[in-house]
């Protein structure tokens, strides 16, 4: 694989993981479509390493060992087909430069930091592509570890866009720290993120949708969950509002993230999940969720589209 003119490879450095996918595009009906061909997963949990503003040694040698061991995978491609990009938690950290002068050196390419719009532009792409409905305008939510991104779009055509720094992985450590949960900490969670969605809700809400697809990690975890344990209504998938009610009641129960027994909770997601579960839950309050699709597709598929598109 490694030196074939015909892949491309995108790394997402998130707040919670890094991901390199490696793509190559394909020809159907005078369109291309990116054929997914490796994609690995570095639990790397940048947001956790938070210490006053700067990240700590042990998130940036995470970091740093991360990209070493993507580095060697794309040893033999050319610089113009591989792109990294990274996210919220090295938009925000104090020492962000002190990191990417190792990282790119450890990767092998350069890195750029983009904007929480930037972010959401690449995230509808990716969901576009793989989802091209031209006319039924959908509600894209991606909540990554460190924001949460918003974007209404029609077709190839995003139409709103927003990114609020709320994440995942920052409230699974502002609020449920240690994996402890209780009913004050989702309470005062859940209207925290309620705040801030409804900051901007009103400009989604007059233009409408008939679609809503969640995009991120966070969002295919919640769907894993509740089809796996039956939380949601019978005849229902996806992610539903009922369905993530009865999933916080769970939580509630067990008091710690280390004392769930659910099906489809993989080890590595333990620690976001009550932070994840919180602002979904916000999320459909405020925009009048009843139902949502998760989907693959999201940032790393944006950043393929773009470098294959180029060429």
């Amino acid at each position: 694989m490694k030196g074939d003119a015909s892949l491309f490879a995108a790394i997402d450095l998130g707040s919670n993981a890094f991901r390199l996918m490696i793509g190559q595009p394909v020809k159907r009906n005078q369109a291309f479509m990116i054929r997914e061909l490796k994609t690995l997963r570095e639990p790397v949990r940048l947001a956790e390493g938070f210490q006053g503003g700067a990240l700590d040694e042990l998130a940036l040698d995470r970091g740093w060992q991360a990209l070493a061991r993507f580095g060697k995978k794309l040893r033999g491609f050319e610089q113009g087909r591989v792109r990294a990009v990274a996210t919220s938690a090295l938009r925000e950290a104090e020492n962000a430069d002190l990191f990417l002068a190792s990282a790119e050196r450890h990767l092998g390419f350069p890195i750029d930091v983009i904007s929480g719009q930037e972010e959401a532009r690449l995230v509808y792409a990716g969901v576009a592509h793989r989802n091209p409905c031209a006319e039924s305008m959908r509600l894209v939510v991606d909540i990554g570890g460190g924001s949460t991104e918003l974007i209404l779009g029609r077709g190839s055509e995003p139409l709103v866009s927003q990114s609020i720094a709320i994440g995942s992985g920052t409230f699974g450590a502002r609020y449920f720290a240690g994996g402890r949960i209780t009913a004050q900490a989702l309470l005062e969670a859940e209207l925290v993120a309620t705040l801030e969605f409804d900051k901007v809700a009103r400009r989604y809400r007059a233009q409408g949708w008939q679609q809503t697809i969640g995009s991120s990690g966070t969002a295919r975890m919640l769907a894993r969950i509740l089809n796996a344990n039956g939380l949601n209504d019978p005849g229902q998938d996806g992610i539903t509002y009922s369905g993530l009610l009865r999933l916080s009641l769970r939580l509630l129960e067990v008091g710690h993230v280390k004392k769930l027994k659910l099906a489809g909770l993989q080890a590595h997601r333990m620690s976001i999940l009550p932070g994840g579960l919180v602002l979904m839950l916000a999320a459909f309050k405020v925009f009048g969720i009843n139902h949502m699709t998760p989907s693959e597709p999201g940032l790393r598929f944006g950043v393929l589209h773009g470098l294959m598109s180029r060429h």
